[in-house]
C-alpha cells in the first residue's frame, strides 16, 4: 500500500477502533477542532488532515503522530475468540485491531535485525476424530519439540522459541484469548494478561490447539472447543504423567492431591478433575458431584486457597530484540520508541535502567 492518504484514512479508522470511540466522541474528545462529519472524510480518504488535526488526533487517540504514517500491511486471518458471545462488536473490533498493529510492529522489528519467521506445524498432517487422537497428537508433538513428559516451566517462552508472535492484552475478564495467522503464514496467540497464571497457561495452549490441529469436519464446534481444552490440559499434564501422578482409577481424590498437582504443573484444579475425567480416572458420576462443589463457592470456583503455580508467564520476546536493536544501532532510540509505541523519554530511560 503506498497511497499516503489511503494510509492514514485506515490509521485513522484503526486508532479510533482500538479507542473504542464513535465519530462523534472522537469529534468531541479533539474539542471540535474538525467534526465528526470531516472526521468521516479522512477514514474515507476522501481527503488529507493537516498537522494541526493530526496533532490533534494522536493527542486524543494516545498514537504517535507517525503512526497515522506507518504502511498498514498486516492482515490477522482466521481469528478464534473464546467466549465471543459475551463481548461487544466494539469490542472485538478494538481486539483485532489492537493485535493488528502490535503484530505489524513485531514484524516490522524482525525486518530491521533481518529475522525471518519459518513456522512449521508438526500436526499438519493429523486429523482429529476423537479424544484419544488429541492425546496421540500431544504426545507427538512433545516429541517433535523435545519438551518431554514433565512439567512445562514457561509455556509462553515456548511458544515463542517456536516462532509462535504471542501477544498480552489488558482487557476484561470476559475475553480469554484469540488465536489467528498473521499475512496467512505467522502465527499469532492472544491471552488476557489479567488472568491467573494456570488459566494464562491453559488459554495459550488452547489457542494453540487452534493454530495447530486440524478437526473432521462433521465435529461441531462445541466438541472442536472441548477438544481444544483437552489438548491443553494433555500440554500440561501428558497421559501417562498423569496417571503416575494420580493413578489410572479413582472412587475419590483429595484436594490435597489436587493441589500438589496444581502447584507443580502449573494447571487448575477444575482442569485437572476435566483431565480426569476425559481419562476415565473418575467416573462421570464423580465429575458431576465435583462441578457442583465447585459451583456452590465463589472461592471454590476462583480456588482461592488451594495453591498456585509459581512462574512466570509473560510475553518477552518483543522487548528482547527491541533492546538488541538499540543496543546495536540497527535503530535509533527514536525509532525504538516508535516500535515500542511509548514516548521517547520513557524508553530512553528503560533502557538506560536495562
Amino acid at each position: 500500500m503506498n497511497n499516503i492518504k489511503e494510509i492514514v484514512s485506515l490509521r485513522i479508522k484503526s486508532a479510533r477502533t482500538i479507542a473504542g470511540l464513535s465519530l462523534r466522541e472522537l469529534s468531541q474528545k479533539i474539542n471540535g477542532v474538525v467534526s465528526h462529519t470531516a472526521i468521516t472524510k479522512y477514514e474515507s480518504g476522501l481527503i488529507m488532515p493537516d498537522s494541526k488535526v493530526l496533532l490533534a488526533l494522536s493527542s486524543a487517540l494516545n498514537v504517535k503522530v507517525d503512526y497515522f504514517l506507518r504502511p498498514y500491511n498486516i492482515n490477522i486471518d482466521n481469528i478464534e475468540f473464546r467466549k465471543k458471545s459475551k463481548l461487544p462488536v466494539k469490542t472485538v473490533k478494538g481486539i483485532k485491531e489492537e493485535v493488528t498493529d502490535m503484530i505489524a510492529r513485531y514484524i516490522e522489528l524482525e525486518q530491521f535485525l533481518n529475522l525471518s519467521s519459518d513456522f512449521i506445524n508438526p500436526l499438519q498432517n493429523v486429523v482429529i476424530n476423537s479424544g484419544d487422537d488429541i492425546e496421540n497428537a500431544v504426545n507427538s508433538l512433545l516429541i517433535e519439540w523435545r519438551i518431554g513428559f514433565n512439567a512445562l516451566p514457561n509455556v509462553i517462552e515456548l511458544l515463542e522459541d517456536k516462532e509462535i508472535k504471542v501477544i498480552e492484552l489488558d482487557v476484561n475478564e470476559h475475553f480469554d484469548g484469540l488465536s489467528g495467522w498473521a499475512n496467512s503464514n505467522i502465527p499469532v496467540i492472544v491471552v488476557n494478561k489479567n488472568f491467573p497464571i494456570e488459566r494464562k497457561r491453559f488459554t495459550a495452549l488452547h489457542e494453540l490447539a487452534h493454530l495447530l490441529l486440524r478437526f473432521n469436519n462433521n465435529i461441531d464446534p462445541k466438541m472442536i472447543e472441548k477438544y481444544c481444552n483437552r489438548f491443553a490440559g494433555a500440554m500440561l499434564i501428558p497421559k501417562d504423567t498423569f496417571f503416575t501422578e494420580i493413578g489410572k482409577n479413582r472412587n475419590n481424590i483429595s484436594i490435597s492431591e489436587l493441589i500438589n498437582v496444581k502447584e507443580t504443573y502449573g494447571i487448575s484444579i477444575q482442569a485437572i478433575m476435566a483431565r480426569a475425567k476425559d481419562l476415565g480416572v473418575i467416573s462421570e458420576d464423580k465429575f458431576i458431584q465435583y462441578r457442583i462443589w465447585v459451583n456452590k463457592s465463589e472461592n471454590h470456583k476462583k480456588e482461592i486457597g488451594m495453591g498456585e503455580f509459581i512462574g512466570k508467564e509473560h510475553s518477552s520476546r518483543f522487548k528482547q530484540l527491541l533492546y538488541r536493536a538499540t543496543a546495536e544501532e540497527v535503530i535509533s532510540m527514536s525509532k525504538a520508541a516508535n516500535l515500542a509505541n511509548q514516548k521517547l523519554a520513557s524508553f530512553r530511560d528503560e533502557f538506560i535502567a536495562i
